[in-house]
């Protein structure tokens, strides 16, 4: 059964193939789990997981690992860390984003693009232990908010200066609303999780004003980014593990412009964005907390 390719379906659509030690580790992530329905050569028909003998350790799923390869974690407990990952389609994700900003572009239909796009967005990271991670928001819980960032698009385009100056800290007010936002409408398993962001809105102006500043240097942007990041992360509270961003600058520099310039030749733009996205993601960890000593 290992040299065996498998299908499962999710959220009404096959997905596949994938070599059986990849569905494994897909459990681990908490993809797929004993009721999802799974298919491979010589099978009848679709099964769940959890009756096929061997596939699910113990029947029930999925397992929470730990990253060093241990045993599995008590059912219920298993708090242990692990890195995060996205599963994005590479032409999924370009239309869906092209969707997205034209939403905002067009003002009006911005709350409910931008809740339509993170619900998917959400549906596709995977978090180690929280199994069928979901976004719950609904469009009109802060649509305010998405109404502001879309009329601030047109503000670059204007030729008072001092205006494009004073976006810069309303932009940082809006997004650390809709970070708080996106926290606090986060379900595993259908349950609601008790996470929160308790960074301080003048706080995140702070660094949203730093980051313009280190344009300056040419290349400090990307310390500034990944410093924010970790600061975003110590922020996140309510749940038994911390959150942490583990790129340094030289990889976010290298990444980001490796993006910038294939952009430039239009047609990559969908496999960048994927590549990019994924790779970001990968960089958000989970560990135990009081058990990470931060450098």
């Amino acid at each position: 059964m290992s040299n065996r390719s498998w299908f499962y379906a999710a959220n009404g659509q096959q997905q596949g193939p994938y070599p059986e030690a990849q569905l494994r580790d897909l459990m681990t992530r908490g993809m797929v789990g004993a009721d999802t329905l799974v298919w491979t050569e010589g099978m009848s028909g679709w099964q769940r997981a959890g009756d096929i003998p061997g596939l699910v350790p113990g029947g029930s799923g999925p397992p929470a690992f730990s990253p060093s390869g241990g045993p599995p974690s008590v059912a219920g407990g298993g708090y242990g860390g692990g890195t995060l990952s996205v599963d994005v389609g590479v032409l999924d994700l370009f239309w869906r984003s092209l969707v997205f900003i034209i939403g905002m572009v067009l003002v009006i239909p911005a709350p409910w693009v931008a809740t339509w796009f993170y619900r998917w967005a959400f549906s596709r990271v995977y978090v180690p232990g929280r199994p069928n991670l979901a976004f719950n928001g609904q469009p009109l819980d802060i649509w305010y908010v998405f109404i502001a960032i879309g009329v601030l698009t047109y503000v670059g385009q204007a030729d008072l200066y001092y205006l494009q100056y004073l976006s810069i800290p309303i932009q940082a007010v809006l997004a650390w609303m809709v970070i708080r936002w996106i926290a606090a409408n986060l379900s595993s398993n259908g349950e609601p999780l008790p996470i929160a962001f308790n960074g301080s809105a003048l706080g995140y102006v702070g660094w949203q004003v730093l980051l313009y500043v280190s344009f300056i240097t040419i290349v400090g942007w990307a310390w500034v980014v990944t410093a924010w990041m970790r600061w975003i992360c110590r922020n996140i509270d309510g749940t038994h593990r911390e959150v942490i961003f583990t790129a340094t600058g030289l990889e976010v520099l290298w990444r980001t412009l490796v993006f910038v310039i294939a952009c430039i030749f239009i047609i990559p733009i969908p496999w960048m964005l994927a590549w990019y996205g994924r790779w970001y993601a990968s960089q958000f960890a989970l560990a135990e907390r009081g058990t990470l000593a931060h450098e």
